[in-house]
């Protein structure tokens, strides 16, 4: 059998030194954390951007789907547009004395308009999705239960309005909302010891009202991808919201 060979004496003062320097180097990186700038075990970056695209496209498809289809406004409560605050007085006196038809119809307007320029979302929200880095995928991933749909609406937020408010105005027009608007007041201040209501643009509160309702499912569609392994319909999905991060 050969000898094991053994460290020449001379050698040991270097090793010990050089044993010195590892453990000081290992002690300086306790305070660096790895998890972020590294994936997580079995995600890497590429797969981590791509399963946040694909999620954000999903969840935009459904959201548009639902939002824009025939009383996708109207018939969700969560996001059905009611006639304005300032109108609660006139409202309320209004359905107290019968004439509760004449707010529907203005309501169902409203509503029917948000649905019209809904669909103009998509194309817009995907955009935001191709123009996505991997630290925005990252932060989404590691975000809260809504990161992403705080994403889409911080990129896309602006000009969503832009769109949406001619759209809205067209829509309010071809079903005659203004003189639906029109008739709620005149019947609210013939009635006695009425004043006029406070006047209100019913085409920036519709839009802002149809921004809120969009993003408001999109936050919900969001949710059900993070929290509910059925929603995950792709094997993608299923990998990266099945993994998380290492802390």
């Amino acid at each position: 059998m050969r000898p094991i060979p053994t460290t020449p004496r001379f050698l040991l003062p270097a090793l010990a030194l050089g044993v010195m320097f590892i453990v000081s180097g290992c002690a300086s990186l306790q305070n660096l954390d790895l998890g972020s700038v590294r994936p997580a075990p079995g995600l890497d970056e590429t797969t981590v951007t791509a399963g946040i695209k694909e999620a954000l496209r999903i969840g935009a498809e459904r959201t548009v789907g639902s939002v824009s289809a025939v009383d996708g406004f109207l018939g969700n409560e969560l996001i059905r547009i009611a006639a304005p605050a300032q109108l609660n007085t006139a409202t309320s006196t209004l359905r107290d004395v019968g004439l509760g038809i004449v707010v529907d119809d203005l309501e169902e307007g409203m509503n029917s308009a948000a649905e019209a320029a809904a669909g103009e979302a998509l194309s817009v929200l995907w955009e935001a999705v191709r123009t996505m880095t991997v630290a925005d995928a990252f932060g989404i991933l590691d975000g809260g239960e809504t990161a992403a749909t705080a994403y889409f609406r911080d990129r896309t937020g602006a000009e969503l309005r832009s769109r949406f408010q001619p759209i809205v105005r067209t829509s309010m027009n071809e079903v005659g909302v203004a003189r639906l608007y029109d008739r709620l007041v005149d019947v609210y201040t013939n009635l006695p010891l009425t004043g006029a209501p406070e006047a209100v643009s019913l085409d920036d509160y519709v839009t802002d009202r149809a921004l809120d309702g969009l993003f408001s499912t999109l936050a919900g569609e969001e949710t059900r991808i993070r929290q509910d392994p059925l929603a995950r319909t792709t094997e993608l999905l299923r990998r990266v919201f099945g993994e998380r991060r290492a802390p």
